[in-house]
């Protein structure tokens, strides 16, 4: 009898969806392409790297989590600040389960103590645990410390998981741990769909992130990626061509994202390049201009133009 209602556990198929959250750069987007197992969620070590919500798709046999990847929770400083901010409010009350990043090599801070006050305000209902991010950079001892300071942070009801998303350790705990907090219910999304986002906003994501790459602190903020149009490239039916406009604040700006006789916006459309094709699965021909829109971040026409 036990045994038939284990099975019967088993065979319980859970569906629902699931938002990371947690300061900037504590390994979200990171986490969110490696229980996908494909690149959907740009990463940088710059603050503010994500501005969309992206969903990325995990299939396994007995569950599908969507997961909502948010811009990191912080104190907004500008309009589009404001704007990221109410975008992760909004994502707070309509998912399943909240599961807040913190990594094992940084000691728990007064961000992080203000993103928990942030959830259970805004989502006093929803499923909260906690994922201790970056295990490999620490010894077994620092992530046992972790785990005890994340779960006095969280709660004695709130399950926290340690683990390495650069390495695997520990990927399919999570998503057992996360699975189990979720309804029972059919799928949302077909087999071996990996996210709902149009293709324009992936390859915006994916040339932003090639731009972002080595350069100053200043430049994240200010830059933005707009895909003007894609086309069927000239007498070539196995490729497209793409032109796209990355937009920053400041002449000075363009100069950085440009380099000395255009050498890094060359290197850019490389690098986004192979990211894209990988993704669309079809060669491109990558059309890349800079512009500049002066102080867009605090100009409500422009955030609107720009996407947001």
């Amino acid at each position: 009898m036990a045994d038939r209602s284990k099975s019967r556990e088993k065979d319980e198929f859970r569906s629902g969806f699931v938002c990371f959250v947690g300061r900037p750069n504590t390994g979200k987007s990171t986490l969110t392409n490696a229980l996908v197992g494909a690149k959907i969620a740009i990463t940088s070590s710059r603050p503010q790297t994500t501005r969309h919500t992206i969903r990325g798709i995990v299939h396994r046999e007995h569950a599908q989590l969507i997961l909502v990847d948010t811009p990191g929770l912080h104190r907004p400083r500008t309009l589009l600040g404001q704007r990221l901010n109410d975008l992760v409010r909004d994502t707070y009350s309509e998912v399943d389960v909240i599961a807040l990043c913190i990594p094992a090599d940084e000691k728990i801070g007064p961000g992080d103590r203000w993103i928990v006050q942030q959830i259970k305000q805004m989502a006093p209902k929803t499923t909260l645990l906690g994922v201790v991010t970056k295990i490999d950079k620490v010894s077994r001892d620092q992530v046992a410390e972790q785990l005890l300071a994340v779960s006095q942070l969280l709660g004695p009801d709130a399950d926290v998981v340690p683990v390495s998303a650069v390495k695997g350790e520990q990927v399919e705990v999570l998503v057992d741990v996360i699975a189990s907090k979720m309804p029972e219910g059919p799928a949302f999304y077909p087999d071996g769909e990996l996210t709902d986002e149009p293709e324009e906003t992936l390859m915006a994501e994916l040339i932003r992130e090639a731009a972002l790459e080595g350069v100053r602190d200043e430049l994240p903020h200010s830059l933005a990626v707009v895909i003007e149009e894609v086309l069927p490239y000239e007498d070539r039916e196995d490729m497209l061509d793409v032109h796209a406009l990355l937009y920053v604040e400041r002449p000075s700006q363009k100069a950085i994202v440009i380099g000395r006789g255009g050498s890094r916006l060359k290197e850019v459309g490389t690098n986004a390049r192979k990211q894209i094709e990988h993704i669309l699965g079809t060669r491109i021909y990558l059309n890349l201009h800079v512009k500049v829109a002066k102080d867009w971040q605090r100009d409500p026409k422009q955030l609107g133009k720009l996407g947001f």
